[in-house]
């Protein structure tokens, strides 16, 4: 017999973004930068850093608690918990365990993914796979990223680039043609070395990466890396239309992974779309890694760019190197 299968719908979202600002004038006075190098470059002009004793479950706790509360679901009903981040509290036990004790999830499986930037749409994956197939009902997907604690802050290059937040959303079954109508995943280890952040292996040509001595920093190859977004982004738009049965005509807006407004404005030229149809807010929080898309998708949603029955495309590119895609009709 076959098992009848389901789409997930985003049945509730939430963010939490740090209280402290870092804006460019005052990176001005920690390196040699300046706020029009910065915007020009990038777009952002400020950022929110954690506090000293403020980690990624902490922030992670704080989404998640907004998003049930949106999606009307008691903690203890939540069946799956998947943290997308880089910047885990510790190697063990997993960020998303510690965010089921913060919210007392006590009923719900938990696990972490390391997908960088394109963590959340990954998280998104597996966990419409849980609720297509029948296995849960729900699943809490959260993006959420502590940057500021693995940042060289003497290194002008990447310094200016990151920034903290965490954004949340509770996947439940959605109604009939709705929810996530397709998703693309992609993958390519042989150029991971344009963006690493040391764990237990430290070799020489990672030492020699980070000549300030700070070792466990992200550090990364900017120019590779560019290269790699503009070309990858609107292949991933693309590919996951096509596995839906769509074409860019149908799409009503993209939330794309907010790393660097030049990479937005190409990938619009290279899809041929207006660049109104893809939503930006890295002005204000600078690259959050697996946070950026939730954060970016709950205010667009807010802010009317996302309405009822849209077509709308996630996309994120980053460490790994990594790439994903999802459609979902709203």
């Amino acid at each position: 017999m076959n098992q009848m299968k389901f789409n997930a719908g985003i049945a509730g979202m939430g963010i939490y973004l740090p209280d402290k600002v870092l804006t460019n004038n005052d990176l001005e006075k920690m390196v040699d930068t300046s706020n029009e190098w910065i915007v020009a470059r990038t777009g952002i002009r400020q950022r929110r850093i954690a506090g000293d004793n403020e980690y990624t479950s902490d922030l992670a706790a704080k989404a998640a608690k907004s998003a049930l509360e949106d999606a009307n679901l008691m903690p203890e009903e939540v069946e799956l918990i998947i943290v997308a981040t880089i910047t885990a509290d510790m190697y063990s036990p997993s960020t998303a365990c510690i965010v089921q004790h913060k919210i007392r999830a006590i009923n719900a499986a938990a696990f972490d993914i390391n997908s960088a930037c394109s963590g959340f749409v990954y998280g998104l994956t597996i966990a419409n796979q849980f609720i297509a197939n029948g296995y849960y009902k729900n699943a809490l997907v959260i993006g959420a990223e502590c940057l500021s604690k693995i940042t060289d802050w003497t290194d002008r290059n990447t310094c200016v680039l990151f920034g903290d937040g965490a954004g949340a959303v509770v996947l439940k079954r959605a109604e009939d043609g709705k929810g996530i109508l397709g998703t693309y995943l992609g993958a390519d280890g042989s150029i991971g070395k344009h963006l690493t952040i040391p764990g237990l292996a430290l070799n020489q040509e990672e030492i020699a990466k980070r000549p300030s001595g700070n070792l466990r920093t992200i550090w990364m190859e900017g120019t590779e890396v560019f290269k790699f977004a503009v070309k990858v982004m609107p292949e991933a738009v693309l590919n996951v239309l096509d596995k839906a049965g769509l074409s860019i005509e149908d799409v009503d807006g993209i939330i794309p992974h907010q790393a660097n407004l030049r990479i937005v404005d190409n990938a619009a030229k290279r899809l041929n779309i207006e660049k109104e149809k893809l939503y930006t807010n890295l002005q204000n929080y600078g690259n959050t890694s697996a946070a950026s898309i939730p954060i970016a998708l709950y205010e667009a949603v807010k802010d009317g760019f996302v309405k009822k029955d849209d077509i709308i495309v996630l996309v994120g590119f980053g460490g790994g190197l990594t790439w994903a895609s999802a459609v979902i009709k709203w």
